[in-house]
């Protein structure tokens, strides 16, 4: 848990403890880095306004060294840093002032996520497209034969887009599949990690359909 204010950090603390989560807390930037390397943590629930320096460059720094799941708590509504946290790598976001009905239910939601896709990955299940090579058990792609590395989120995007190659899939079916999410309403959490994902894979795999959603084919 990384919050500079003291009572939220503390309520949100307690209140994920009596979920049955054991917890740590963070006040600034660089104590979230040291305590992400030191406790490897399942989830990181962030603040983007923090000391030191903010959570976006906490999301980038934790994530160059391994991938871990990151809810991101923001007290500003705006669009464009909500889409900035998610490029960054967050893998949702709660606004504030939130409940904390909410955030337990949005944690839940994201680690359940990652724990499907842990267990249903196996030694053998390789897939692959065009130049893209995606080990689901080590939760590593390749393009060309290099490493591309993705955060959690941007893996079970590509994975879920590969598995049905040259068919559109809605941002509905995307949220669902990918975000556990049974509305549309996070369609600009679609669209951020489909932008950063073809960042980085590069150009010719991941194609628009306007007003429908994303398909992926191996280039021609």
């Amino acid at each position: 848990m990384v919050e500079d204010e003291p009572t939220i950090a503390r309520a949100v603390a307690d209140r994920l403890t009596a979920e049955g989560f054991a917890v740590e807390i963070a006040g600034d930037g660089p104590a979230a880095v040291e305590r992400a390397r030191a406790y490897l943590p399942d989830l990181i629930v962030l603040d983007v306004m923090l000391p030191g320096f903010d959570g976006l460059e906490v999301c980038r720094r934790v994530h160059a060294e391994r991938p871990v799941p990151v809810l991101m708590l923001t007290a500003r509504d705006d669009e464009t840093d909500l889409l900035v946290g998610l490029g960054v790598g967050a893998d949702d976001y709660v606004t504030k002032p939130f409940s904390m009905r909410e955030l337990v239910a949005r944690v839940r939601t994201v680690l359940r996520r990652f724990e499907t896709a842990e267990r249903i990955a196996t030694a053998s299940d390789l897939l692959s497209l065009g130049p893209l090579e995606i080990d689901r058990a080590g939760r590593r792609v390749r393009r060309d034969g290099k490493e591309v590395h993705l955060t959690p989120t941007e893996f079970d995007l590509l994975g879920c887009l590969v598995r049905s190659p040259g068919t559109v899939l809605t941002r509905a079916v995307l949220l669902e599949q990918v975000w556990d999410w049974v509305d549309a309403s996070g369609t600009r959490v679609v669209d951020s990690h489909v932008k950063a994902l073809r960042r980085k894979l590069g150009p010719g795999l991941i194609r628009t359909v306007h007003g429908v959603g994303y398909s992926i084919e191996a280039p021609a």
